[in-house]
């Protein structure tokens, strides 16, 4: 092929060639730039970017997740805070119980401690009865209203639960609340070893045990995820991310390439006019 040639002008076809790409990769930068990713979407990396949306599907899942979680520790933590009350009544309860246990009160006197009895009883009807969160409660059969039941939280992206199981309040309150308590021998009955009063209490101190484990279990379990949350993200950055230090003096470098590749595109568009020279 001729270099002296109006037809073909190699100069500025390799010249816009150059360009062209120089364009396109400035295009590339300018995108990672502006969005902050080094692969913003499938046509940059399909493979890297696929993976991306996984890993950005199982941070939105955990999320949800700790979402849940916190639901079900306010419903633990209400009941918590019913049963401690309940168990501090006990407590003043029972001390009652060991003065209508005394023979010697009588009359008047086991009257007011029999009343004192009844309205400790009502008190831990109705801590029970109030032990919810979002109309929601782990206590049943309190006034004649069912429990939650049992809860399977999800507690990871997987779908995976933890389960906490309720307890009847009824069969608390109607255990100690029997008339008969308030009588020297009921209260005697009640507060021995293997009494019912002091079966409650060692009932109740059970279900302190177990929903202030479940708590904890709650409490470490949104930590973990939270965790799991910043070491995906960490990974994700890792993946997608742009350098953007590196990209702007990329760019910089592109706007040169570009300004000469367009200096380079013009000589060469202009070079055929020198054979005009040769017809004059």
């Amino acid at each position: 092929m001729s270099l002296n040639s109006v037809n073909t002008n190699i100069g500025a076809t390799v010249a816009l060639q150059s360009l062209q790409l120089t364009q396109s990769q400035l295009q590339a930068t300018q995108k990672a730039i502006s969005t902050g990713y080094r692969v913003a979407d499938a046509t940059d990396d399909g493979a890297a970017f696929a993976v991306a949306q996984r890993v950005r599907s199982d941070v939105g899942a955990l999320t949800s997740a700790n979402q849940q979680l916190g639901n079900v520790k306010g419903l633990v933590s209400t009941t918590l805070t019913a049963l401690t009350d309940v168990s501090n009544s006990l407590n003043t309860a029972r001390a009652v119980l060991v003065k209508l246990a005394d023979t010697t009160v009588t009359g008047t006197q086991r009257a007011q401690y029999a009343t004192q009895y009844t309205s400790l009883v009502a008190n831990i009807k109705t801590f029970f009865a109030d032990a919810k969160y979002n109309s929601k409660s782990l206590v049943g059969n309190i006034g004649g209203t069912a429990g939650f039941g049992n809860v399977a939280v999800v507690r990871n992206e997987v779908g995976a639960t933890y389960g906490i199981a309720t307890f009847g309040g009824s069969a608390v309150v109607g255990s100690i609340g029997a008339s008969t308590l308030t009588a020297s021998s009921g209260a005697v009955a009640a507060i021995t070893a293997g009494g019912v009063f002091t079966k409650i209490i060692n009932t109740i101190g059970s279900k302190l045990n177990y929903f202030g484990a479940a708590s904890n279990y709650v409490d470490n379990q949104v930590t973990y995820n939270n965790d799991k949350i910043d070491s995906l993200n960490n990974g994700l950055g890792s993946l997608v991310d742009a350098d953007l230090a590196k990209e702007a003096a990329k760019l910089q470098a592109l706007q040169i390439r570009q300004q000469l590749g367009t200096q380079a595109l013009s000589l060469a568009n202009q070079a055929p006019q020198s054979l005009l020279s040769l017809f004059k």
